[in-house]
C-alpha cells in the first residue's frame, strides 16, 4: 500500500507543469524583464496611507530605488504627523527626498507619478484605486481590496476600462514555496482537494473605549472618514482601531483573514464565487463597557461551491491552540481524497493515506519535483518586484494577483461577515453577484455612501 502512494505522489509531481496558477506559463527573473523596452525607464510612485502597512510599502519601493530605479515621489497621508518621520525614512533608503500631500486627489492630478501604492483603511481602497485608474495610475492595493462587494466589481471595472494594472496585495502569490504547494495541489499531489481551511488565531485584547473629542491638529478628519457616514472623532475608532468597526473596517475575518481566504480558494482551484455561506461568532471576553469593539474576535465560515467543495475559516481572538504538525495559527489546511497538506508561511508538508505517512515537503523535495521548473513569479523578488514588472511590461497577465483574482478571495470574508450580522445561511448567485431572493442580504453587498466620497455605478 505505501509504495502505490509513493507511485501516487510521484505522478502528481511529474504531471503536467502547464496547469494555470493565474500567471503566465513562463519564468522571468527580474534581470530578463530590465532587458525589455523601457524596462529601465523609472517608475514614479506615490503611497497613500502611510501608517502601519503603509509604512511597510515606503520602505520598499523606496529600497528599490536603486536596483529597479524606483522612486518615490509623494507621501501621502491625512495625518501630516506622519510625514517628519517618513519622509526621513524614504530619503535615507532612496537619497532623495520625497513630497508630501494630504489629499490624495492632488496625486492623482501629478502628470509625473506613473504608479500609487494605497494602504489606507479598508473603507477607502476602492475608491482610491478607481480615482487613480481614472487618472491614469496604476495601482498596487492592499488587501482586502474592497470594503464591500459591489465595490469590488466598480475596481475590475475601472481597471479594464482604463487599461491599467492593478495588483492587490496578496502577497502569498509570489512566494515560491507557496506557489510549489499550490502547483502540488493542482497536480493531485493528494488526490482531489474537496476541503480547504484558512487559520487566523491571532490574539487581540481589548483596545477600551473613549469619548467622542475634537479631531487632533494635523488630522484631515473629513478626509480620513471618506465614504464612510460621519460621526464624531474617537481615538478608539482610528488609527488601526478602524479594523473592528464596520462603517471602516471587516474584523479579523476581513483583516489578516483576506490572506488565508485566498490561499485557500487557491488551493482549491476555484475562480468562481461560492454558492452557500454561513457564518457564526461573536465578541467574547469583553463586553461593551469595556471596548468599542463591533466586529467578531471569534468567528466560523463555511462557504460551499456549487460542485460541493468546501472552505471553512476560523477565527480565533482570544486563548488556543494551533493545528496540524506544525501548530499552524495563521495558514492553511488542505484535506483530498489521498492526503493532507499542512501551509504555515512558506513552509509546507504533506501526509499521505491513513496512516499518515510524510510525503512530500517544502523543505524535502524530491529531485523529480526540482525537475519540474516549477513557476517563478514575473519579476522575480516577491510581489512589489512583481508590480513593477507588469506596470512596466504593461500587461496584466504577467501579475500574479490581478484585481480580479483579488476580488474573488475579498468576497468570501465579506460574505461571511454579511452571514454573521445576519444571523443566517445565505445563497450566492455569482454570475450576478446577488443573494438568491433576499434583498435584506443584498442592500449589504454595498453601502450609503458620503458626497463627494461616492463609489458610482458607472466608472
Amino acid at each position: 500500500m505505501k509504495n502505490e502512494r509513493r507511485s501516487f505522489i510521484k505522478k502528481a509531481a511529474m504531471g503536467t507543469t502547464a496547469i494555470t496558477l493565474g500567471v503566465p506559463a513562463m519564468s522571468m527573473s527580474a534581470k530578463s524583464y530590465r532587458r525589455i523596452l523601457g524596462a529601465n525607464e523609472r517608475v514614479n510612485m506615490s503611497v497613500i496611507g502611510v501608517r502601519g502597512q503603509g509604512y511597510g510599502h515606503l520602505r520598499r519601493w523606496a529600497g528599490m530605488a536603486k536596483e529597479n530605479n524606483v522612486l518615490v515621489k509623494t507621501i501621502c497621508d491625512v495625518d501630516e504627523n506622519l510625514w517628519g518621520e517618513r519622509v526621513q525614512a524614504v530619503t535615507d533608503l532612496q537619497g532623495t527626498a520625497p513630497g508630501t500631500e494630504y489629499d490624495m486627489r492632488k496625486v492623482f492630478d501629478d502628470k509625473d507619478i506613473d504608479a500609487v501604492s494605497i494602504a489606507t483603511p479598508n473603507h477607502w481602497h476602492a475608491l482610491a484605486t478607481i480615482w487613480a485608474v481614472q487618472a491614469g495610475k496604476d495601482v498596487y492595493v492592499e488587501k482586502p481590496c474592497s470594503h464591500n462587494v459591489f465595490e469590488g466589481r466598480k475596481m475590475i471595472d475601472a481597471a479594464r476600462k482604463y487599461n491599467r494594472i492593478v495588483q492587490v496585495g496578496f502577497q502569498n502569490r509570489s512566494i515560491e514555496n507557496v506557489r510549489k504547494a499550490m502547483q502540488f495541489l493542482h497536480n493531485g499531489g493528494i488526490g482531489e482537494v474537496y476541503m480547504a481551511k484558512g487559520l487566523c488565531y491571532k490574539p487581540r485584547d481589548s483596545f477600551g473605549i473613549s469619548a467622542d473629542t475634537d479631531a487632533p491638529s494635523g488630522l484631515h478628519y473629513d478626509l480620513w472618514l471618506g465614504p464612510a457616514a460621519w460621526r464624531p472623532y474617537n481615538e478608539k475608532k482610528g488609527h488601526y482601531n478602524w479594523h473592528w468597526h464596520w462603517d471602516t473596517g471587516n474584523g479579523d475575518i476581513g483583516n489578516q483573514g483576506p490572506h488565508q481566504f485566498d490561499v485557500a480558494r487557491w488551493g482549491l482551484n476555484k475562480n468562481e464565487h461560492p454558492v452557500k455561506v454561513s457564518s457564526q461568532g461573536g465578541y467574547y471576553k469583553y463586553g461593551k463597557s469595556e471596548c468599542s469593539q463591533e466586529t467578531a474576535n471569534t468567528q466560523v465560515a463555511t462557504l460551499e461551491y456549487a460542485d460541493g467543495k468546501i472552505l471553512q475559516f476560523e477565527v480565533r481572538g482570544i486563548y488556543t491552540m494551533g493545528e496540524g504538525t506544525m501548530d499552524v495559527k495563521i495558514g492553511n489546511l488542505y484535506y483530498g481524497t489521498e492526503g493532507w497538506m499542512e501551509i504555515d508561511g512558506g513552509k509546507w508538508k504533506t501526509f499521505m493515506g491513513r496512516d499518515n505517512e510524510p510525503g512530500p515537503s517544502s523543505e524535502e523535495m524530491s529531485e523529480e519535483q526540482v525537475d519540474l521548473g516549477y513557476l517563478a513569479a514575473p519579476g522575480g523578488g516577491g510581489h512589489y518586484n512583481n508590480f513593477i514588472a507588469a506596470v512596466r511590461s504593461g500587461n496584466k497577465e504577467d501579475l500574479t494577483c490581478d484585481i480580479e483574482e483579488g476580488h474573488y478571495s475579498t468576497v468570501l470574508p465579506l460574505l461571511s461577515n454579511i452571514s454573521y450580522r445576519l444571523g443566517r445561511d445565505l445563497e450566492f448567485d455569482g454570475k450576478k453577484e446577488k443573494f438568491v431572493s433576499d434583498p435584506e442580504a443584498d442592500k449589504m453587498l454595498t453601502r450609503d455612501y458620503r458626497a463627494p466620497y461616492v463609489v458610482e455605478e458607472s466608472v
